[in-house]
């Protein structure tokens, strides 16, 4: 039997490249999305299934997770609240999901305890994001503990980041290196047809295509620039 990993892919770019290098390291891919009621659910979704399509998945998952509506907090999740797009924010944005990545990581890990996988592939990105603390190494680490203390003894469990340490434009340059459908990704915070440009995860896109010196291949509004 080969080895087999666990990819959370929520049809960005970061999780896109995140699960393409599992792939190419030889992992048969579990690609696991989750809809909670972000307001682009259905655009990330589509974007989802046409990368597990091309990763060749051997199993796909798609999560229902309604209670993240119920405890908003998130701009994402409780459209009450405005999505900013003023620029990146500093310290913690409202864009943030309280303890999103937990929960997914949870969810990851006992689908891969059932598979009998031995990674997780995860595309958290510390360096060059919107200051989730849901997204810093250390935290990703004290998870991987976390969870092979709450599983079997023989399940072992490897939680990777392939990306924690990158720039923006470092992930553009080696998506285009490895051939990830960036046009069947999507950023954007608030729009499911045309990228806003102006939200956080936009705006640090299309930073990161600039710096790459490389044309993004999704639409933007035109006024967004």
């Amino acid at each position: 039997m080969g080895k087999k990993a666990v990819c959370i892919i929520s049809g960005g770019m970061d999780s896109a490249l995140s699960a393409k290098i599992a792939q190419k390291e030889g992992y048969e891919i579990i690609a696991l999305h989750f809809n909670y009621g972000q307001r682009t659910q259905y655009k990330e979704l589509a974007c989802f299934r046409k990368i597990a399509e091309e990763l060749k998945a051997a199993e796909t998952y798609e999560i229902d997770l309604d209670f993240f509506e119920q405890i908003g907090a998130s701009a994402l999740t409780d459209r009450s609240i405005d999505v900013p797009t003023g620029g990146v924010e500093e310290g913690v944005p409202v864009t943030y999901v309280p303890f999103r990545n937990g929960i997914f990581l949870s969810i990851a890990a006992a689908l891969a305890e059932k598979h009998g996988a031995e990674a997780l592939f995860i595309g958290v990105v510390e360096e060059d994001s919107s200051g989730y603390p849901d997204c810093r190494e250390s935290y990703i680490e004290q998870m991987e503990k976390a969870i092979n203390l709450g599983t079997k003894e023989e399940t072992n469990i490897t939680i990777r980041m392939p990306l924690v340490a990158l720039q923006k434009s470092q992930i553009v340059q080696k998506a285009l290196e490895l051939g990830v459908p960036l046009a069947d990704t999507w950023s954007c915070y608030q729009s499911e047809d045309l990228a806003c440009g102006v939200c956080d995860s936009c705006r640090l896109r299309l930073r990161g295509f600039e710096i790459a010196g490389v044309q993004d291949p999704i639409p933007y509004r035109k006024d967004s620039n």
